[in-house]
């Protein structure tokens, strides 16, 4: 795991994760994610310096509901060293194959409700929370083993000018119209709320590319890995009736925090990593959906303008929102309307690879 921290010293863009999280990530005692999957893991040495690595992934939920036989590669990282890097990809093809696989797509590390795609455009600014960051050769690495572009991510930002008056005028009219009531997260009720949260992020996202919806373990894991600093004026509820119709969660980027602690050491960098979280200015939305039933109605609108109206009293100056699929305009034009610009892309890769 401490290949990163070597081949990322110094870049600005990249944020080093705990260490301790890193072999989390990894760990199928610790992570529910390999209920469903498998993974194998390859590292490339000359001599006894390590080069490369990547993790070959079988993920049988994905399979389930796609009815395919995808499998996957991530947590790809290479030294400037072509022969390496078409080895590693070689035997996470080779490992895939094996096991029935027909086709490989990546990177995703270890699926598409974590780390997705590969940064493409956008280089020159850093990474926010959750989201991958890579050097620019790494796309020529992956097409030099014959994978090509199977889908863009797009990940777009605001600043503190803010949400545009005529946004915060059609909130106010959705909210009049349809007798919407927004709520923030109540903590005390986490269970409850983790369910509500789980109903509309899998029916929002049902139908787009790639999606699996999260198990009630995946789910309590990641809420587990993200309470601690979930602000819940900034995790939203859209409610009918007492119904949750739609969810907004915006979360601090932790990644100004954890730059910070650059050898991602968990003593003494922690005490860095704390001290530079009290005075984040920048947060990702990582959740910005309703039930279909309830699309086009402004919902996304209403709960926006309300995450940006209680961010900026915190002190938030600039958002991220995405990544968003590039056969979304339903939600990339919202995004535009609401504010944002695009600023990343994010490729995920595919390559053919049945036998004969």
């Amino acid at each position: 795991m401490a290949l990163p921290y070597r081949l990322y010293d110094g870049d600005p863009g990249w944020a080093p994760m705990l260490r301790r999280d890193a072999r989390d990530l990894v760990d199928p005692r610790r992570n529910p994610f390999y209920e469903h999957a498998d993974l194998e893991l390859f590292l490339a040495r000359r001599g006894r310096r390590v080069v490369g690595r990547v993790g070959a992934i079988v993920n049988r939920r994905h399979n389930e509901v796609h009815a395919d036989r995808v499998g996957f590669f991530g947590f790809f990282e290479c030294e400037d060293d072509a022969e390496a890097a078409a080895a590693l990809l070689q035997a996470a093809e080779g490992w895939l194959r094996d096991r029935g696989c027909d086709a490989m797509r990546g990177p995703v590390s270890p699926s598409m409700n974590d780390e997705a795609g590969l940064l493409v455009e956008g280089f020159e600014t850093p990474a926010a929370l959750m989201m991958p960051h890579n050097p620019p050769r790494y796309a020529g690495l992956l097409e030099a083993h014959g994978l090509a572009r199977a889908r863009d991510l797009y990940a777009y930002q605001t600043w503190e000018h803010g949400v545009p008056e005529r946004l915060i005028a059609g909130a106010r009219r959705v909210q009049e119209r349809y007798g919407v009531r927004v709520r923030s997260l109540d903590k005390k009720r986490i269970a409850a709320e983790l369910a509500r949260v789980k109903q509309v992020y899998n029916a929002a996202w049902e139908h787009n590319w790639g999606f699996v919806p999260f198990t009630d373990r995946e789910m309590e894991h990641l809420a587990k890995q993200l309470l601690p600093v979930v602000d819940p004026a900034l995790a939203l509820f859209a409610e009918v009736d007492g119904q949750t119709v739609g969810v907004a969660v915006a979360l601090p980027d932790l990644n100004v925090a954890l730059r910070k602690n650059p050898s991602g050491r968990l003593f003494p960098g922690i005490l860095k990593v704390l001290w530079a979280a009290r005075r984040i200015d920048r947060v990702r939305v990582i959740i910005l959906g309703a039930l279909p039933e309830w699309h086009r109605r402004g919902l996304d609108a209403l709960l926006y303008a309300r995450i940006w109206e209680n961010g900026r009293a915190r002190g938030v100056r600039w958002a991220e929102a995405g990544w968003v699929l590039e056969d979304n305009p339903l939600m990339r034009n919202a995004l535009v309307r609401m504010g944002f610009e695009p600023y990343k892309t994010y490729r995920v890769y595919e390559k053919a690879i049945g036998r004969g």
